[in-house]
């Protein structure tokens, strides 16, 4: 049977109605045919005539309007082996399967996330900063309202209770209602307090305007931990740890020192003043500048338009303001130009309008979720991993706040130093601090690729790894218990540093390395919370701040009877020694950790089947 011509397939192929798609199917089945047959002789006239085909079909195309409909991807011709049974049979060739990956987890690139988690770092400054700033105020303000040193320092008592209360509520509203609605009423309580207790006349209204200064700024702690866990996946957290640390870092070295120049030069109500204009400064920069970062509310971040104004930026107002009003200029020159060229427009009182303006943004019903004020201790008490973790990082704080609430006692009695010169000792484990929260990143962030290199799992930092069978609780806690065996060793040291009265660079040395310690693990126990509890992490957050504030409340409070009862070396021996004591549940959470999350997980799917079925009912 003779090969049918070339040529003449092409002619019949530009006369056919077909569609596009159809055209160059025949072709190239056609000239396939012809290759197999008589592949050297027609090679070159079957490239004109496929690329004479083509040309057709994407005029056909254009000329029908139908470049906005989906249309097949037009295949050009290439040389293949000779196969004959798929060719002359007619059967598609087969297909590789498509994978499809899922969506990135955030649209915004590294630099805008970095630009946003430092933003959520200096709001978050405030609370560490407030509590440490007013410390060297104490005499001067006991001397200004005739009360005892004791009495003074209930002050110091409430600010930290109210720091491990108000999250639970707040946490659990930016979870629901979105994080900028959380931080402006955060900064509004916080304005007014700060103002308040800068005019204040008697001790009862201080007391109360401290506990109402706790309230705004201590949630500013979750919001900042919980906007890291809504753009970051588990894969890129670690190295956006360190600028998280930074508040925790900075601010119980500075305050001091910044407290006590104001208290001894200006006053103490300076203080208030200083903070009160800080935050101004900030809530502006937040309301202009902080996008929305919840994930149920914005999803990726891609969902801002559909949402209701109070989650835009001052920013983004007002260059969606500008934009329609630049649109607005353009229909009316346009309306003008078209009156101009034909004035029959205008006869017997008709004036013809021609717009050019988008369609008008639908207006978005604001519907907030009530939040569950509850929700802190509910996965306290309920979560078996989330109760080990956050009980024992509270025990590892608990030694933290008693060697800074008693050094300044200790250093001024033991070493002579003045206010300034205690406030300067903060400097090292500042020092350490710093060190620690940029090098730790790095460190946890490569001890979750080794663990998925070691699981065959291929990691994607833009998209959001399934953890269900990855040890998530392995890879994070195998970074921080060597943090925390050198956080033990400096607790126990610093005791017997100070009743031996040792010369003052060994306390400066072991500052150093609890800054180096104690943020090291702190940075991991949060970004191990984040990832346990992603679309929860303000209200995990809060839970952690709660016990980690009533622990530290009460070793703040029995240290110093400890120290002069059985000395400081025993006294700080038990501190550090309940870190080895209770380290085994760390150990047990690593091991069990990743089948109790499996076990939550069912349950929660149980739960919500139960509850659609009722719904349905």
């Amino acid at each position: 049977m003779a090969e049918p011509d070339l040529k003449d397939q092409v002619a019949d192929s530009r006369r056919s109605t077909s569609t596009a798609a159809a055209t160059d199917t025949l072709t190239q089945d056609s000239a396939r045919t012809s290759m197999q047959a008589n592949h050297q002789e027609n090679q070159h006239q079957f490239d004109a005539g496929q690329g004479a085909s083509h040309d057709y079909s994407e005029k056909q195309q254009e000329q029908a309007g139908q470049a906005s409909q989906p249309v097949t991807e037009l295949t050009p011709a290439v040389p293949i082996s000779a196969e004959p049974v798929s060719l002359l049979t007619g059967e598609p060739p087969s297909e590789a399967p498509v994978v499809e990956q899922p969506p990135k987890y955030s649209i915004h690139p590294a630099w805008a996330k970095r630009l946003i988690i430092f933003g959520a770092s200096i709001s978050a400054f405030f609370s560490p900063l407030t509590a440490q700033i007013y410390l060297p105020a104490l005499p001067t303000v006991a001397d200004d309202f005739h009360v005892t040193a004791s009495k003074a320092t209930l002050t110091v008592t409430t600010y930290m209770i109210f720091q491990g209360i108000t999250p639970m509520f707040l946490g659990g509203l930016a979870d629901s209602a979105g994080r900028r609605p959380a931080y402006v009423i955060c900064f509004v309580i916080y304005i007014g307090a700060n103002i308040g207790l800068a005019l204040c006349k008697n001790f009862t209204s201080l007391l109360i305007l401290r506990m109402l200064q706790s309230a705004g700024s201590s949630t500013t702690i979750a919001l900042c931990q919980a906007t890291l866990a809504d753009i970051t996946t588990s894969a890129e957290r670690g190295q956006y740890v360190g600028i998280t640390a930074l508040p925790q870092v900075l601010a119980p070295s500075l305050g001091p020192v910044v407290g006590g120049l104001l208290t001894n030069y200006l006053g103490w109500r300076w203080i208030f003043w200083l903070l009160t204009i800080m935050a101004g400064v900030n809530l502006l920069g937040l309301l202009m500048f902080f996008p929305e970062t919840c994930r149920k509310i914005v999803g990726d971040g891609s969902g801002r338009k559909d949402s209701h104004w109070i989650y835009w930026t001052g920013w983004q107002l007002l260059r969606d303001n500008l934009a329609r009003r630049e649109r607005r200029r353009e229909r009316k020159r346009r309306e003008a130009e078209l009156s101009k060229e034909d004035p029959s427009n205008h006869n017997n009182g008709l004036h013809l309008t021609v717009s050019t303006a988008s369609a008008p943004r639908q207006k978005i019903k604001l519907s907030l979720t009530t939040p569950n004020i509850l929700q802190s201790l509910t996965l306290l008490f309920r979560s078996k991993q989330l109760a080990i973790l956050l009980s024992y990082s509270a025990i590892v704080f608990s030694g933290f706040y008693a060697i800074g609430t008693a050094m300044p006692n200790q250093l001024s009695t033991l070493y002579g130093l003045n206010d300034i010169e205690i406030g300067l000792m903060y400097l090292p484990m500042a020092g350490g601090s710093i060190v620690t929260a940029f090098v730790i990143g790095r460190v946890i962030t490569w001890n979750f690729h080794r663990h998925a290199r070691r699981l065959g799992m291929v990691i994607d930092r833009s998209r959001q790894t399934d953890l269900s069978a990855f040890p998530i609780e392995r890879a994070r806690l195998e970074v921080g218990l060597p943090l925390l065996a050198l956080t033990s060793a400096v607790v126990i040291s610093w005791g017997w540093a100070m009743q031996s009265k040792t010369s003052l660079a060994a306390p400066c040395v072991l500052l150093f390395l609890l800054g180096v310690g104690m943020i090291g693990f702190n940075n991991t126990v949060s970004t191990l919370v984040a990832d346990i509890y992603p679309g929860k992490a303000g209200a995990a957050t809060a839970a952690n701040n709660l016990t980690r504030c009533l622990l530290g409340a009460a070793s703040s409070a029995v240290i110093l009877p400890m120290v002069e009862g059985i000395g400081s070396g025993w006294a700080y021996t038990i501190f550090g020694g309940l870190y080895v004591f209770f380290a085994p549940l760390l150990l047990v959470l690593m091991s069990r950790g990743m089948r109790w999350r499996a076990e939550e997980k069912w349950k929660e799917e149980a739960k919500e089947e139960k509850r659609k079925q009722e719904q349905k009912a």
